[in-house]
């Protein structure tokens, strides 16, 4: 059994649904007030997967993923320590990225030793449009990326809902680390680009890249390819009928060899959850 840790509490808003898209795929997902893992009344070793969703945790006072990051930095770094040396996966979608990105597990060290230091190397910051912003984008994902949640995965049409969306770095040298290592994981690209040559490093004009983020950047990894952070929902695409146009017959098509149980109606983002359970199925 694939045991799932789901985080809430906090201003957490998209706990339930992203326990049910681990559910959907054969693993069993539980969701844990925060508080109960930096109490110690819950272990995190207990579990092979840790998800932190999207919200507004804590009211997003002092930037988003602020707070929390700190909570989880000062509360749960041995805990989360001993997750990643063990091979466990992580994901934060939304709020969660910006806290994986504060935390520091996000890209994490660069060179040397992959496990975390905690040291806050990236951040996420105000959309240059200057609003919230609730749309669908056109993702692409590197398929040379060691991600093991991305595995197979080209290209996909997944909403984003966020306000402080925009990945940057000090410096430009830094995201060409990122990007020799292969950890620019996923980017907004332009719908009507050819699949597998959308990719670009010049920003793309708004709403192409709803945030303007440096290199059209949507989601990065650590080096290990297990933890994973992205700006997009995934769980809210995980059917097809969830696609603005679907009525219409021309919602994108997942073509699979796996078995699910929503069957032609699997949607695009189901497929991310799939793998994080098939990986550790098969590793741990």
């Amino acid at each position: 059994m694939v045991k799932v840790a789901v985080l809430f509490g906090f201003g957490i808003n998209c706990d339930h649904e992203t326990a049910a898209m681990f559910d959907l795929v054969g693993a069993t997902a539980q969701r844990i007030h925060t508080n109960k893992l930096v109490n110690g009344e819950i272990d995190l070793s207990e579990f092979q997967i840790l998800a932190v969703p999207g919200g507004f945790s804590f009211g997003d006072h002092l930037g988003s993923g602020r707070l929390l990051g700190n909570r989880l930095r000062f509360g749960l770094r041995d805990q989360l320590q001993a997750f990643v040396a063990a091979g466990k996966p992580i994901i934060g979608i939304c709020n969660g990225f910006q806290v994986l990105v504060k935390t520091g597990l996000l890209p994490g060290p660069t060179a040397g030793d992959t496990q975390p230091d905690f040291i806050q190397r990236a951040s996420l910051t105000l959309n240059d449009s200057g609003r919230y912003e609730d749309r669908w984008v056109t993702l692409e994902f590197d398929q040379n990326s060691p991600c093991i949640w991305t595995k197979g995965i080209e290209r996909m049409q997944c909403p984003v809902r966020h306000g402080e969306g925009k990945f940057i770095m000090p410096e430009s040298v830094d995201l060409d680390t990122l990007q020799e290592n292969n950890q620019l994981t996923v980017r907004y690209v332009d719908p009507t680009s050819e699949t597998g040559s959308g990719i670009s490093d010049d920003v793309l004009p708004f709403p192409i890249s709803p945030n303007g983020s440096m290199r059209n950047i949507a989601g990065i990894c650590d080096r290990t390819g297990l933890v994973f952070g992205l700006m997009p929902h995934p769980e809210a695409i995980y059917a097809r009928w969830l696609h603005p146009s679907h009525t219409r017959g021309d919602a994108p098509v997942v073509e699979s060899d796996e078995e699910s149980v929503l069957g032609d109606w699997e949607g695009e983002g189901l497929q991310i959850f799939r793998n994080a359970v098939e990986y550790v199925r098969n590793n741990l």
